[in-house]
């Protein structure tokens, strides 16, 4: 349908928009009117206050004084009797009138939806409704001049909405401002209110059949109307604009176009309402509604003849996008920047969400051996991976550690095996995590920054990043930014950027700041994931909802914001919780314990990041992330205040937030009313774990981390640390073998260099390699691997339960059983799968072979140590499971094996040089050395005792060779503290004999 359009008069000024549909005609009050508005007051009156008056002067208290007994029932029943029974019947009667009375009041009043109904209380209810509806005849006339009477209508700024409302959100100064527009619009909504309950008291209860309209209204200021909105006012309840969609899903609108997606509605659209929708904008049919401008009759006409219309399949975004485009100059994206709306991006037709493996690699808990893992880790792929990369980073730096300040009995043991609700949650980040889509998000951000830095353009203000099923990275920016670098193209309309995922493959790193370092996932929504950025929020963005389910949400938020990969330094203010999480990332989570701290904290950095900027020259922090100046780097500096402050503490943030997106600073601020000064974004979290944030069109799947899943992440990472001081025993290796001739194993694999398997026949076909990984994967995890763990580590993009199985069933069968008839791999009580004990690996041997040289019979026996200790220094033919198939192993990034072995080789290297030096054999102890160095070379320990062993050989030209050699090694970083002192003190010239080698 054409798209009709309406213009002034020639020679006429131009008015004021016309916010059409117009509401109903009103009748004109008149004297007969008021004469019902005061019988009604003084029948209210009567009611109310007579009756209870009157029973209380004339009867008194109708209940006996006294507690029951059984000589009442032998009492006489007499006329006094009677009437305390009709008494009690009478005050119970002046109750219920009583509760019907302030019902219709509140639904009088708030103009939304239908009053509550008074259970067993239908002719009371209605006398209320009619009494109600003539007394405020009286008060809509009064409204305008009775402030007491004026503050009623305050209740309906949600409704209203005035610019200066919305305008006053934002700036913290407008507050004052705020309140007076609402208490002088009050007393005109409630007239204009209290006038439509008298229709209805005149004309009886409308019909809930009838068909009404509701046209959407153009943007009042930054203010844009939403079908949350519509719902709220006209249906009593935000959820409802569900009911909206569908009624007006794919029906042909004024302007030609369709409704396809609730967030993405345009000025002048037509939407057919349910039949209890009540207040006021609303139109019945036009020949009911006579005021309404033909044009928007014959507009809502025509709406009305497609209601029958069979639906159709949803339309794609790109549909909806384009034609917001064309008609706004921008779509939705920049129809709405000025209030920062999220819009879901369009996705690419064509590709399955099969490309993502990690939607893939978590399906629901509950599946499998007969338990689940943690839902919400599973569910979380960045939040898991982060966490995991920084698990290994920390159980790394402890191995360190540990090898470094160890003496004697503790090198190249295991960390501690997690148990329990621990175990889970390693799993469940193992299965969850999606490395690949962090490396990926971390390497199109920082190519876009350094592309646009390239080209000297300033970084945009990003507002969300929505990663879609299929890959695609969409950035939605504050206001178009014209067009992207390559191989960024421009998304649906100005305001999106969009990154295919085959040309993020291709990105290298690159040295450059991290642009959007508060980008931080809030959930999913129609398979997209939406990561909002918290840094360039323009104020507060608030959170409300039961205090539980908000725990969840800032707990996700800090361990993401803590560990992610897609940022440099950050600093993350917890107040009101997470004292526990600073274990996570001890650097970036600070914990401060009051309001009143973190208001004086962020007051001084607030002023130093002004002037910082003032003084660099740059306008805002992302500037200061490309080109020149990069190297400051521009942290930024996230608040995640989960206590509700106070109303003075409120508006000193609101303050501070007011211009917190230009220095690089956010808040995320809980809220137990949802309403709270300076917040540019509401959100609220439900109890069925749907994030809500109406006025920016999402209702997502949030993305939780509930208290008992905090809690075990937290004891992986406690007990990883290298600091963590506690009564547990050394830990022992997990899997020690019978390193005698009796212990030869059935099933024997060499992981150490090349892999190769002895004491099986090798497998037919292609599923020999998948095999042979799943081996090797049990062979690392001696205390079992869960199902789900294994399937996600060979299968990253995903697979079904039942392949899964069939690929157990077929390991299982060719690692066959041992003479007794035991299964060499069978599940444990938790599920888990583990190996038996006839199959054994040469890393198993090596551990073993330390073991018993250190701790076992060696250490009572000389010549038992130095053979034990060779022994296991022949079982090193290089690094793990070298010439392993391309784009196979990939679970080994999650894993600490690559740290453990270099040091376990290092360890049997010194304590075989330290054999020999005991006899002076100097040669041996050389060779030892430079045989754990193939395998260890960046061991400090190993070179520090490699230079002591040449320097008790005497040859002062092979300990210079020895030192050029180290110094070559180095690099540019130049050679470490300690070593250039052990330099010192064996050779003093070994600097001059650098140089001039050099």
């Amino acid at each position: 349908m054409a798209r009709r359009t309406t213009s002034n008069p020639p020679g006429s000024s131009p008015g004021p928009r016309n916010r059409t549909p117009q509401p109903l005609p009103r009748r004109r009050r008149s004297v007969g009117d008021f004469v019902k508005a005061f019988l009604a007051l003084l029948a209210l009156l009567v009611l109310l206050v007579g009756v209870p008056g009157a029973l209380a002067v004339q009867i008194g208290w109708p209940l006996p004084s006294g507690a029951p007994s059984t000589e009442w029932l032998q009492q006489e029943i007499t006329v006094d009797t009677f009437i305390n029974v009709l008494t009690v019947v009478v005050w119970l009667a002046w109750a219920q009138f009583t509760a019907c009375v302030l019902v219709e009041m509140k639904a009088a009043l708030s103009g939304v939806g239908l009053p509550n109904r008074v259970p067993g209380a239908g002719p009371s209810q209605l006398l209320a409704r009619q009494l109600v509806a003539a007394l405020l005849l009286v008060g809509a006339a009064a409204a305008s001049f009775t402030p007491g009477l004026s503050q009623l209508g305050q209740q309906l700024e949600g409704n209203q909405r005035p610019a200066v409302a919305a305008a006053a959100q934002q700036t913290p100064g407008g507050l004052i401002a705020q309140q007076q527009a609402q208490t002088a619009a009050s007393a005109a909504a409630l007239a204009e209110q209290a006038a439509d309950a008298a229709a209805h008291a005149e004309g009886g209860l409308a019909s809930e059949d009838a068909t009404k309209f509701y046209r959407i209204q153009p943007p009042e200021g930054r203010h844009h109307d939403s079908l949350w909105e519509v719902a709220e006012r006209h249906l009593g309840d935000g959820r409802r604009y569900k009911e909206i969609y569908q009624l007006n899903k794919d029906r042909a609108q004024p302007d030609g176009s369709k409704l396809s997606e609730a967030s993405l509605i345009r000025p002048g659209w037509i939407m057919e309402m349910p039949g209890d929708a009540r207040g006021g904008e609303l139109v019945e049919m036009p020949d009911e509604a006579p005021k309404v401008s033909p044009d928007v009759q014959r507009q809502i006409s025509d709406y009305a003849r497609t209601g029958g219309a069979q639906e159709q399949g949803r339309p794609g975004q790109h549909e909806a996008g384009q034609q917001g485009a064309g008609q706004q100059g921008g779509g939705a994206g920049a129809r709405d920047r000025d209030t920062a709306h999220i819009t879901l991006p369009e996705q690419r037709p064509g590709q399955g969400a099969e490309q993502d493996g990690q939607e893939h690699a978590a399906p629901a808990a509950g599946e499998g051996s007969g338990f689940g893992l943690p839902q919400a880790l599973l569910g979380a792929p960045l939040l898991a991976a982060g966490l995991l990369g920084a698990l290994g980073r920390r159980r790394r730096q402890a191995l360190w550690q540990s090898a470094l300040g160890a003496v004697g009995g503790r090198r190249g043991m295991e960390p501690p095996t997690p148990t329990g609700a621990a175990a889970d949650a390693q799993d469940a980040l193992l299965v969850g995590a999606d490395p690949e889509g962090v490396r990926l998000l971390d390497r199109s951000l920082r190519g876009l920054a350094a592309s646009l830095a390239g080209e000297s353009r300033p970084l945009p203000t990003v507002y969300a990043a929505w990663m879609g099923g299929n890959g695609d990275l969409h950035l939605q920016l504050a206001q178009p930014a014209g067009r992207p670098p390559a191989p960024w193209q421009l998304g649906q309309d100005p305001t999106f950027w969009m990154l295919a995922r085959a040309d993020a493959e291709r990105y290298e790193e690159v040295d450059t700041a991290a642009p959007y370092p508060g980008l931080v996932s809030l959930g999913t929504m129609d398979d997209s994931r939406l990561l909002l950025n918290l840094e360039s929020v323009p104020g507060i963005v608030s959170l409300s909802g039961r205090e539980q389910d908000r725990a969840g949400v800032f707990a996700s938020v800090a361990a993401e914001l803590a560990t992610n990969g897609w940022s440099d330094r950050m600093t993350i203010t917890l107040v009101g919780f997470g004292e526990d999480l600073t274990p996570l990332a001890p650097n970036r989570l600070r914990h401060l314990d009051d309001i009143e701290a973190l208001v004086e904290t962020m007051e001084a950095e607030t002023r130093q990041r002004r002037g910082a900027l003032g003084a660099a020259g740059h306008d805002s922090v992302l500037t200061g992330r490309t080109g020149p100046a990069q190297h400051t780097r521009w942290a930024p500096h996230l608040v995640l205040l989960a206590a509700e402050p106070s109303a003075e503490d409120a508006v000193k943030l609101a303050e501070l937030a007011a211009d917190a997106s230009r220095l690089g600073i956010g808040y995320l601020v809980g809220t137990r009313s949802g309403e709270l000064p300076g917040a540019a974004w509401e959100m609220e979290i439900t109890s069925e774990g749907k994030l809500l944030a109406p006025l920016l069109g999402l209702e997502l799947d949030a993305q939780l981390l509930p208290v008992s899943q905090q809690r075990a992440v937290v004891e992986l990472f406690t007990d990883a640390d290298p600091d963590h001081d506690d009564d547990r025993p050394t830990p022992t290796p997990p899997f020690l073998v019978d390193i005698s001739e009796q212990g030869r194993p059935a099933v024997y694999a060499r992981l150490v260099g090349p892999y190769e398997i002895i004491g099986l026949d090798t497998p037919d076909g292609e599923r020999s390699a998948l095999l042979h990984e799943a081996l090797a994967l049990l062979l690392l995890h001696r205390e079992g691997v869960h199902p789900r763990v294994l399937s996600s580590a060979l299968w990253p993009r995903g697979v079904t339960d039942d392949v899964r199985d069939a690929l157990v069933e077929r390991l299982r069968a060719w690692l066959g059983a041992d003479p007794d008839g035991t299964p060499r791999l069978a599940a444990d009580a938790t599920g888990r799968l583990k190996l038996a004990k006839s199959v054994v690996s040469d890393l198993d041997v090596l551990r073993s072979l330390y073991h018993e040289a250190t701790q076992g019979r060696g250490v009572g026996s000389r010549a038992v140590r130095g053979r034990l200790l060779t022994d296991a220094l022949v079982l090193v033919r290089g690094p793990l499971l070298a010439e392993r198939p391309e784009g196979r192993y990939g679970w080994l990034t999650h894993e600490i094996i690559d740290a453990q072995l270099p040091l376990l080789v290092a360890d049997i290297g010194l304590a075989l040089s330290a054999f020999h030096l005991e006899k002076d054999r100097a040669e041996k102890a050389i060779e030892a050395l430079d045989a754990a160095l193939g395998s260890a070379p960046g061991d400090e320990r190993l070179w520090h005792e490699l230079l002591r062993a040449t320097h008790a050989t005497g040859d002062s030209d092979r300990l210079k060779r020895r030192a050029a050699d180290l110094v070559a090694r180095s690099g540019a970083r130049g050679l470490p503290p300690r070593t250039e002192a052990l330099l010192d003190e064996l050779l003093p010239t070994w600097r001059s004999g650098v140089a001039a080698a050099g």
